[in-house]
């Protein structure tokens, strides 16, 4: 009864956590009398995506292409040629850095055959494939039937003694299961995601007002307004519609990327990862900075703002927007580079053209503010300092933003070809350098073509080298190999930890101690009276990387992690075989057998049985004699994730006696 209930307990959440993802089909098409084509076709579920069969050949794919298998091939029927599959979008992954392949919504492959044996009616086969969503990952694998007669196909594994007593052993006789119904998760929305996008572009467009293209043309675009109408209401109208025009020409650039986005999604993220246009973009960008530090200055053609001045004049609504325009295009030398920046930015995220159209109307609602603001109170014009040298002083300091954005772009294509000439401790050691330079430039040390007679440093200027020179403290410890070195604050801007100029020693997430062996972890742990840290993880899973880089490297935590806890790592998706004596077939109720043949099949059965569960990352903790000390925990911030520890280790404790 016990095998039985085992059994129906695997079922039912693996057809939960699993068939929901990914449903399969297949289908035969007849070519000849002898050749078939075997189609598969896979429905995924909104938002997960399906792992292609060909990856890109830039190196080897860190996660699990699906893969297709066919009893009797050779000896039954003989296979031609290579499986196809539709065109799957490739783009970068963020935590991996590789260029990978998938499907979404759907997915069709197809397998041509030739039957060698003229009494095969049906043929047997299986998939194994990862799906993911951008919180969890499943692993798994299923039996397909295809049948050549029309007739339905019985799929026969068989299930001995054996098979049920190794499925038996994977079972763990629990203590306090009612914690596993407790669920401390904790994830960000999407919408926090596009409110602060939507504040990073208008912090942008501060900026760019304070430049010397659009500072001085506050005061003069308002007094035109409020003296040129006919009235002081109709001046006022005019303003907010100007600024409304100003908000709506810096969205209509997002637009086209929208359109890209429906035909092609990969385009977007390619902007992004592709190697030669992250080349480009270092170049662009190391000319933007020189034309800010006064070298040069890049322009749009004359001719351009010409014309758009001249329709201008045509009064009206239509003048209004023209006037708008105008502005967009004069004020380009200064608001180029940063709408540069956000446009890289916006589309190096999940979500693409839509976020960069809420980046670029931050960005708008910016530079439109003050004309609307100043025309409903003219007399805070008074109010604004005076055009000068501070302008020229914020021009450079923009220049040397461009040039730290640079070397990320040329981060980028040195990541994706393996070049090594910017591992993680090259790349903050020339941000050092760039910040120091610009602490320099802000002290009066060095100076620029445009700057003008040297004067007094004042209290702001002061005040602001010396933040610059805090934030070079801060990147200091990122050239050394400790656990402070992970730059929380920038993450995602130097390169990832692992590629780093250290050898690592440990192949544990930050050098921890680690078991991924349950029964191994499990005796060092009986050994030394610790509790146990059991974490379901995988190679290719996103947010695993993200959880252990993130919330992992944070000193308390690492501390907790590095001598409170017996860590064990169970990889769901490590496609080791076992050995042939532990392998071991599971039945399902609906006839259903999955083969237990690789690490990760076990370890992904192991958690299915025990915590009901099919996600990662899972974190359980636990003590040696399987009492459960807290609910299970998933992908969260660092404060969740301290606490959680602390509460469990201090169950730990009292359960043990205080000690």
């Amino acid at each position: 009864m016990r095998n039985l209930i085992a059994v129906l307990l695997l079922f039912f959440t693996n057809f939960i956590f699993s068939q929901n993802q990914v449903q399969w089909n297949t289908s035969v098409e007849a070519v000849s009398d002898s050749t078939y084509t075997l189609i598969i076709e896979a429905d995924i579920l909104e938002n997960w995506h399906l792992y292609a069969v060909n990856q890109p050949e830039d190196e080897e794919p860190m996660i699990n292409p699906t893969t297709f298998t066919f009893q009797g091939e050779g000896v039954d029927f003989k296979i031609i040629g290579e499986i196809e599959e539709g065109e799957p979008i490739t783009e970068m992954d963020k935590i991996f850095e590789q260029r990978l392949s998938y499907f979404a919504d759907k997915a069709v492959f197809k397998q041509q055959i030739q039957v060698l044996n003229p009494n095969l009616k049906s043929i047997i086969g299986d998939v194994a494939y990862q799906a993911c969503d951008d919180k969890q990952c499943i692993f798994d694998q299923y039996d397909l039937g295809f049948s050549l007669d029309g007739k339905a196909v019985v799929i026969d594994k068989e299930v001995d003694a054996k098979s049920l007593d190794l499925a038996q052993s994977l079972e763990l006789p629990l203590t306090n299961t009612e914690l596993l119904k407790t669920n401390h998760q904790s994830d960000s929305s999407s919408s926090s995601g596009l409110f602060n996008l939507f504040v990073l572009g208008f912090l942008g467009g501060l900026i760019a007002l304070l430049t010397p293209c659009v500072f001085p043309m506050i005061p003069l675009t308002v007094s035109f307004f409020t003296k040129q109408s006919s009235n002081k209401r109709k001046g006022i109208s005019n303003a907010i519609l100007y600024g409304v025009f100003i908000i709506v020409i810096y969205m209509a650039l997002s637009v086209p990327f929208h359109f890209l986005d429906t035909i092609a999604p990969e385009i977007l993220n390619n902007i992004s990862t592709n190697v030669w246009l992250n080349v480009i973009f270092f170049i662009i960008f190391v000319v933007f900075a020189f034309s800010f530090f006064g070298y040069f200055e890049l322009t749009l053609p004359h001719s351009w703002g010409n014309k758009m001045d001249s329709a201008s004049g045509a009064g009206g609504i239509i003048g209004i927007f023209f006037m708008a325009l105008t502005l967009a295009i004069v004020s380009f030398s200064c608001t180029g580079p940063i709408l540069g920046s956000l446009l890289a930015g916006s589309l190096s995220n999940d979500g693409g053209a839509t976020q960069l159209t809420v980046g670029m109307t931050g960005f708008g609602l910016a530079l439109a503010l003050p004309f609307a603001l100043f025309a409903l109170f003219p007399n805070m014009l008074n109010s604004l300092p005076k055009s000068g040298g501070w302008m020229t002083t914020t021009k450079v300091i923009l220049g040397f933003l461009e040039l730290a954005m640079a070397f990320k772009f040329l981060s980028n294509a040195d990541l994706v070809e393996h070049w090594g000439i910017l591992k993680r401790e090259v790349f903050i050691g020339i941000w050092i350098i760039i910040f120091i330079l610009m602490a320099l430039y802000i002290f009066g040390l060095i100076r620029f073509p445009h700057d003008g007679p040297r004067k007094k440093l004042s209290f702001y200027r002061m005040f602001f080298g010396i933040a610059v020179l805090g934030f070079v403290a801060y990147l200091i410890p990122g050239l050394f190999n400790t656990p402070q070195s992970n730059l929380k604050l920038l993450s995602g801007f130097p390169p990832p930890v692992f590629y780093s100029v250290y050898e690592k020693e440990s192949d544990c997430p930050l050098g921890l101690t680690c078991f991924k062996d349950f029964d191994q972890g499990l005796a060092y742990a009986k050994e030394n009276n610790k509790p146990i840290l059991l974490d379901f993880t995988g190679w290719a899973c996103v947010n695993c990387r993200k959880m252990e880089e993130n919330v992992w490297s944070e000193p308390e935590i690492f501390s907790l992690l590095n001598e409170e806890f017996v860590l064990i790592s169970l990889y769901v998706d490590d496609r080791k075989v076992l050995d042939e004596s532990d392998q071991f077939n599971f039945e399902l109720p609906n006839g259903r057998v999955k083969s237990i043949k690789t690490i990760g099949d076990k370890w992904a059965t192991f958690q299915t049985i025990n915590f009901k569960t099919a996600s990662q990352p899972y974190y359980i903790q636990m003590s040696s004699d399987y009492e459960l000390l807290s609910g299970p925990q998933k992908y969260t911030d660092a404060v969740t994730y301290y606490q959680w520890l602390q509460d469990g280790l201090n169950n730990f404790k009292e359960s043990r006696g205080g000690n």
